[in-house]
């Protein structure tokens, strides 16, 4: 059973789908410029410059030109495929095709807009897919935005490690062993889902790290005829971005990475931090609850509503709640809850989904829980992204504390995160299961050479607290910081026009803001 290996997700399905959409006005007035502006679509073959591989044996790879046709799904938008090596080591070897789709830009084009959601795991073809929801109309006019699905992910020879029933059971399970026996369960079942996915999933399953999804993102840049990479990523994007300039630094063109990850935490301290985002968005939701209304159903303070939430969590370890013809476990109340935080607009649908499982049903917190998991109401689940998500993030780095070792942790995480510090703690041990080694070694991220950088964070981000926009903006030699104070995962197009004004202006101006900048 996978519990938090690492939550630096998007949560793709619900954050793409609803996305907040704030007022937009010009803002700042640097004088600097990011690199290059974007290539304009090209009508002839790219100079060479464009195509010209890492390395002699990667010629064939980087010669290569989409094909794009109209998708099947919207004919407005446009699909295609890249081939990738499995193994950038052997390049003449096995290889995957990548499934990409392309938004045309609805005005003035300035070039290519590759954009990621993050995850690891979710698609990138379903974040480009919703591009008016996700980007306002600076960006979709002057950008044909490109989405991909990673390797391992989505379309793009995905892994796959349980069945439908079997993810049903692995979700619904308990985050929080406390006896022998259920201890002994846990273990289980995280050595079996990491066993599961050796076996179901192809040659593919050991090659899907951050680094080689980098990879295939400098030959996705060639084949749009790109001479610099313009990227937005969002979340674990930000990871696979940063990866992307130490790796690429001189096709580095304009990056924005929105909710970003402190690449240098190992993935003890990065559960301990998250751990400590969640519970700082959930106080700053019961403190909401409190101020907009005399009477909230959580409790008079702060620290009753928490009670309250908690005493819900406790209880379910004991009895779970009906829910149609499913139950409501803890381990899925957790997702249900967590799921809201990601954005302050679905606060409401939290009140409605606790007040409700306060008063004995379960369905609408674990209609929550679903969303996050991208499964769909007939039981089938619409992507692969929670077996992407344990895989990519074991792959990357395989570090996990022994599950004898973690009730020796608890107190820390519960002095972090008094409501959910149990689950992160026992989340330390997901990654005992995975039994694959990465062909890639680690990176340290400097990004030395490339041209500035945006990164952007959140001062009540749930799952990339703000000190890790801090941080990787410090690490990265042309890092400039952008601060949004507010809630909710990841800052452009959030409801703050000083940040969309920005992005936006760096992206289609180069207009870089000063480092430090606060909105």
């Amino acid at each position: 059973m996978k519990r938090v290996v690492a939550l630096v997700v998007v949560l793709a399905v619900v954050l793409v789908t609803v996305v907040a959409v704030g007022l937009s006005f010009r803002g700042g007035d640097s004088s600097a410029r990011s690199g290059p502006p974007p290539t304009p679509s090209p009508t002839t073959p790219p100079p060479a410059s464009v195509t010209e591989p890492p390395e002699p044996a990667l010629a064939d790879v980087y010669s290569q030109r989409i094909d794009w046709q109209p998708c099947e799904t919207n004919a407005d938008q446009e699909c295609g495929l890249l081939e990738v090596p499995v193994d950038y080591s052997e390049p003449g070897g096995e290889s995957i095709d990548l499934a990409l789709l392309r938004v045309p830009a609805s005005g003035a084009r300035l070039g290519s807009l590759v954009v990621n959601p993050g995850g690891p795991g979710a698609p990138g073809t379903s974040y480009a897919a919703a591009a008016g929801q996700v980007f306002r109309e600076p960006l979709l006019q002057a950008f044909d935005l490109v989405g991909f699905d990673p390797r391992g992910v989505g379309r793009s020879a995905p892994v796959d490690c349980l069945s439908d029933d079997e993810l049903d059971v692995y979700l619904a399970g308990d985050p929080t062993p406390d006896t022998p026996q259920e201890q002994a369960d846990y273990r289980t079942s995280v050595l079996t889902f990491g066993d599961k996915c050796a076996q179901g999933s192809g040659p593919v399953v050991g090659h899907v790290t951050t680094t080689e999804a980098a990879r295939d993102m400098d030959v996705l840049r060639s084949a749009l005829g790109e001479e610099t990479l313009t990227y937005f990523g969002a979340s674990y994007g930000t990871k696979l971005g940063a990866t992307y300039a130490e790796l690429f630094p001189e096709q580095v063109g304009r990056f924005v990475l929105d909710g970003a990850v402190d690449v240098s935490l190992d993935p003890q301290e990065l559960s301990l931090e998250q751990a400590t985002g969640f519970e700082t968005a959930l106080r700053a939701y019961v403190q909401n609850c409190l101020d907009s209304t005399d009477n909230c159903f959580l409790g008079d303070s702060v620290e009753e509503g928490l009670a309250t939430i908690t005493g819900l969590l406790d209880s379910l370890e004991d009895e779970p709640l009906p829910a149609g013809e499913r139950e409501l476990t803890v381990g899925s109340a957790f997702y249900g809850i967590i799921t809201p935080l990601y954005n302050r607009d679905y606060w409401f649908l939290l009140s409605t989904a606790l007040a409700s499982a306060l008063d004995g049903k379960g369905s609408a917190l674990l209609q929550l829980a679903d969303a996050y998991a991208s499964r769909s109401g007939d039981g089938t689940y619409l992507d692969n992204s929670v077996e992407a998500n344990y895989v990519i993030n074991c792959l990357d780095d395989p570090a996990a504390v022994p599950f004898d070792e973690v009730p020796s942790l608890v107190p820390a995480f519960e002095e972090a995160s008094p409501t959910f510090g149990r689950v992160f703690a026992w989340g330390t041990a997901g990654c005992r299961g995975i039994g694959l080694e990465s062909s890639e070694e680690p990176l340290t991220i400097r990004g030395e050479g490339a041209a500035p950088i945006l990164v952007l964070g959140t001062t009540r981000d749930p799952a990339t607290p703000l000190k890790w926009a801090r941080a990787l903006s410090a690490q990265l030699e042309s890092g400039v910081l952008v601060e949004r104070d507010g809630d909710g995962h990841t800052a452009y197009n959030a409801g703050n026009a000083c940040v969309d004004a920005v992005v936006e202006d760096y992206l289609t101006e180069g207009a870089v803001p000063d480092d430090g900048t606060t909105c």
